[in-house]
């Protein structure tokens, strides 16, 4: 009605006159009042801005999910958006679309510039654009452009600005080589050797320990009253569906099953013959038939291995099918043997040999009642894989219909698991550890994202797997926990810190007679320790004797010096530091130039991330936090 009024109005002239005013009034307002970023193409469309670009929504937003995309084809599981932001990508991706951009302004602005005919030659000499004969093939490339949602011209930009980037960094890196000096700081750090003897101070050194009073542990329990916060506590109903669930062996019958097996028969369930071979190889033919004519007068095969010095060890060959022989004479000759006959002289191709074969396996084909339950188990999980997409769709509409997981299981008779109460790291109340969830992480992290009453996303397990639903059906937050309630917690943590603040200060006053010149000997007998030894201690070597906290420890005492650390159980262990040795660094080996090359780039890389900070900052850089938001599909403040 509104637009009518307008309309019959606007017929006169004066209608004309008031109209046009009216929407003057208008177009200003909305010029004044924020409009006028649409028409700048500047405002909420845009997630940064670095000197004169702009990287718009749609830009960040199809370089996120491509990222996401290539994450999950690397971790071989899905990536939920949430967990994707979690590990930092979002931010990471926009570091990158930043920094080419930066690039991108400086290569504009030093005027580089590639030709047409590098950018022909690059895209005519790309494998990945060859037809069957080795051409380029217009059509291939054409339709790999398309695939990959590239334009012709949009692709020949992108290779423009990729080799214009490098042509940047190796204007900065290029022929960079780290200085000789990191080169023997980083080989020290890497192949430095210690030797330390050591003594294990165990927790009872610390001796008796008196009973705390209830003072005692009431101020222990205020001064870390958070270290006995109970966290949040969820449980949850959860659904899953996979062909192993699924799969109901008992519905195969037998004839399928044998068929089945038939077909499988030879690749999975028949062993190739296979045989041990040993052989004693000679110079010449003849040497190998008087040797063969005294094992035919009495002697045995070992005996003349002995004669000619060949080792026991270097007797056997190994155990080989008949295809995994390579040399086709020595297959034959072993394969026509007897077990434990010994051949001929064989001519092959690496020498003369005398075989002798010392075990024979014969093929073997498991019958069909020894793998039955297998074939049947394996037929009807196959089967259960069509039936998961099938079921899927169906909890889907159920799902729709916000009918809660346990009415659904119920009407298509599935098992319901009511998991919890526990912890984001899967522990009870009671300290006993939840059976692990189906989808593991992924499951347990998307329980404690929702809330009650959510109608929550399926999980995918993996590629065509299977699926789980889940709902929230509590939530015990976190929360502060008094002392009557942690008494026995608070005693077991007051003894473990008095334990080990009585080792710590013992193995402090032992550390410094030795370092004064007592012998580890008398120190150690004097406080009734016994002695081991430790040699070629690397930084980062694990050992069940010595923990990570420990080694960390005897790499930062210098050499000639005493120190401690903890150790498992509630121990300490005393050490003194022998000797700190490493080889000399000889920058002429193969594994020198592997890490002059490996520590060249680390040092161009840095390089590279100063320059584009610096240049960053001369070019200016704003942020959209909102827009950002909009593209990553974070959470709106």
């Amino acid at each position: 009605m509104m637009m009518q009024g307008i309309r019959k109005a606007s017929q006169g002239l004066l209608g004309k006159l008031v109209i046009s005013v009216l929407f003057g009034i208008l177009i200003l307002a909305f010029a004044i009042w924020g409009v006028g970023d649409i028409f700048r193409g500047y405002g909420r469309n845009e997630v940064a801005k670095i000197g004169k670009a702009e990287i718009g929504v749609e830009q960040m937003r199809t370089a996120y999910q491509n990222e996401i995309q290539n994450l999950i084809r690397q971790q071989r599981r899905q990536i939920s958006p949430e967990m994707a932001r979690a590990l930092g990508l979002d931010r990471q991706v926009l570091s990158r679309l930043l920094t080419e951009s930066t690039l991108d302004q400086t290569a504009q602005s030093m005027r580089l510039a590639v030709s047409d005919e590098t950018i022909r030659n690059l895209i005519f000499d790309d494998q990945v654009f060859r037809d069957a004969a080795g051409q380029f093939s217009p059509a291939r490339f054409n339709e790999l452009l398309r695939s990959n949602g590239y334009t012709e011209q949009s692709y020949v930009a992108l290779q423009r600005s990729t080799i214009l980037r490098q042509q940047l960094s190796e204007m900065l890196t290029g022929g960079l080589i780290a200085p000789v000096a990191l080169q023997e700081v980083g080989n020290r750090l890497r192949n430095e050797k210690r030797s330390i003897t050591f003594a294990r101070m165990p927790a009872s050194a610390a001796g008796e320990i008196a009973a705390p009073s209830e003072d005692q542990l009431k101020t222990f329990f205020n001064d870390r009253k958070i270290a006995f916060r109970a966290p949040e506590f969820r449980s949850a109903a959860i659904l899953s569906i996979t062909a192993e669930t699924l799969a109901d062996p008992a519905k195969i019958t037998d004839a399928d099953a044998k068929a089945r097996y038939e077909a499988t028969k030879a690749q999975r369930f028949t062993a190739v013959e296979t045989r041990t071979v040993q052989q004693i190889q000679f110079p010449n033919e003849e040497e190998a038939k008087a040797a063969k004519a005294k094992i035919d007068g009495g002697e045995t095969f070992d005996e003349i291995a002995t004669e000619r010095n060949v080792a026991f060890n270097d007797l056997t060959l190994g155990t080989f099918t008949r295809e995994q022989m390579i040399d086709p004479v020595v297959r034959d000759a072993a394969f026509a043997l007897e077990e434990g006959a010994v051949s001929a002289p064989v001519k092959g191709s690496f020498g003369t040999v005398l075989l002798r074969v010392t075990k024979i396996d014969a093929a073997h084909v498991r019958p069909f009642e020894e793998v039955e339950a297998e074939v049947k188990k394996e037929l009807a999980t196959s089967r259960a894989a069509a039936q998961v997409t099938e079921l899927h769709d169906k909890i889907e509409d159920q799902r729709a219909s916000a009918r809660p997981l346990a009415e659904i299981a119920k009407e298509l008779n599935l098992k319901l698991r009511n998991a919890g109460p526990m912890s984001a790291s899967l522990t009870r109340p009671d300290g006993a550890k939840e059976e692990a969830l189906p989808g593991g992480d992924a499951t347990l992290q998307a329980i404690f994202r929702s809330d009650i009453g959510v109608d929550n996303e399926a999980i995918r397990l993996g590629r065509d797997t299977g699926y789980v639903w889940f709902d929230v059906t509590k939530i015990d937050p976190a929360r502060e926990r008094s002392f009557d309630e942690v008494k026995a917690e608070v005693e077991k943590r007051w003894r473990a810190d008095e334990t080990a603040s009585r080792l710590s200060t013992k193995a402090r006053e032992l550390s410094e007679r030795l370092d004064k010149g007592e012998s580890f000997d008398v120190v150690a007998a004097s406080a009734g320790l016994t002695i081991e030894t430790a040699a070629d201690i690397g930084r980062q070597d694990q050992r069940p004797e010595l923990p990570g906290t420990v080694v960390a420890q005897v790499f930062g005492t210098a050499a000639g010096k005493s120190g401690s650390a903890a150790g498992a159980d509630g121990s300490r262990i005393l050490f003194k530091v022998d000797s700190a040795t490493v080889a000399p660094y000889v920058r002429t080996t193969q594994e020198a130039g592997n890490f002059e090359r490996l520590l060249s780039q680390s040092v161009g890389e840095d390089i590279m991330l100063q320059y584009v900070a610096k240049r960053q900052a001369e070019l200016g850089v704003s942020i959209n936090e909102a827009a950002f938001r909009n593209a990553t599909g974070g959470a709106q403040n």
